[in-house]
């Protein structure tokens, strides 16, 4: 295991020093309970925004707290949920009177969590909670981790577009319902050329052969849809479009941000050249990219690979995708 660590025990600890050190114009990170807060968190009126899940993801969730996405993000250890009394915390830290909306990727211990932790709130401060569960991937029905669908890329763009509506004033039921759309209108579908490796573990999750690939992983190194011989990006690009276009489906006429993200291993230019194929395809279907995305933004450490997630937009999502951000992984406007 080559890794820029110290000891595995205090990866996610140090790493946290490391972001309050870097940000501390936007953020400030409680270590103790393991939180990256927005800066200027709570404020008055303003519905309070909270999502985490295990470290190991980055820039996800921690990257995307600030200006005109989330208010907190609580961390766990590499690929395990957060605890309850964690997300409690931040509930109660964040709200400003005007309740606070928890946006949860469906892993059965984020769900759970995060469910624990909105009782808790509530009994405790009689803080109004609502919950989105985001479950965008079409690669399988059930995983290692989840009952149902896994949530992945839709995941960020529900945090920026939620974020900015949340920036406005607008009421807790609101924003959820918003955050429900966004779900509803995403899809998602990814591939591993390579595994990634665990500092507690110190080897690799699972084997992939020089000359294969996973297409279906999941953001943690669970199996995907099948182990097929290694191909060109535009045969791999058509493995990840195709079912995704057909799961909605996306029709001709519909506009969508396309998201080609990394899965932290595989380097910029690679991620174009998937664009590129992605892009090609969706116009031959006559699907109008409204906005795109191109970037490491749900990672799963080193691993290399992509993901291509859809979301169909209307001009409402479009101004809110715009609207001004900053925070550390995401920025523009501000």
């Amino acid at each position: 295991m080559k890794k820029l660590i110290n000891d595995p025990a205090d990866v996610v600890s140090e790493a946290l020093r490391g972001m309050a050190a870097a940000h501390p114009d936007r953020l400030r990170v409680d270590l103790e309970n393991r939180i990256v807060y927005r800066k200027d968190a709570p404020r008055p009126g303003k519905v309070g925004l909270i999502s985490g899940g295990g470290s190991g993801h980055e820039p996800m969730h921690g990257g995307f707290v600030g200006a005109g996405m989330l208010d907190a993000a609580c961390a766990g250890e590499v690929f395990t949920s957060p605890v309850p009394d964690q997300m409690m915390a931040a509930t109660k830290a964040v709200d400003a009177g005007a309740g606070v909306l928890h946006i949860v990727k469906n892993y059965t211990g984020d769900v759970m969590n995060f469910e624990m932790a909105a009782e808790l709130a509530a009994a405790d401060a009689g803080t109004e909670v609502l919950s989105v569960v985001t479950n965008d991937d079409v690669a399988v029905q059930d995983s290692l981790y989840t009952a149902g669908r896994r949530g992945v890329g839709v995941t960020v763009l529900l945090e920026k577009i939620v974020g900015a509506a949340a920036e406005e004033g607008r009421p807790l039921q609101e924003v959820a319902d918003l955050a429900k759309r966004v779900n509803d209108n995403g899809r998602s579908m990814g591939m591993a050329l390579t595994s990634c490796t665990v500092p507690a573990a110190g080897k690799p999750t699972f084997d992939l052969a020089e000359n294969e690939m996973e297409v279906g992983i999941g953001i943690h190194g669970e199996p995907g849809r099948q182990r097929l011989p290694l191909a060109p990006a535009r045969e791999i690009a058509e493995l990840l479009v195709d079912p995704v276009v057909s799961d909605l489906p996306y029709t001709q006429g519909d506009s969508v941000i396309a998201f080609v993200n990394g899965m932290g291993g595989t380097p910029l230019i690679e991620l174009y050249v998937m664009y590129n194929e992605v892009a090609q395809l969706l116009d031959r279907a006559g699907i109008t990219v409204a906005r795109s995305l191109v970037g490491n933004y749900i990672t799963s450490l080193e691993m290399a690979g992509c993901s291509v997630t859809l979301l169909k937009v209307d001009d409402e999502l479009v101004r809110l995708w715009d609207a001004p951000v900053n925070t550390p992984g995401l920025r523009w406007g501000a």
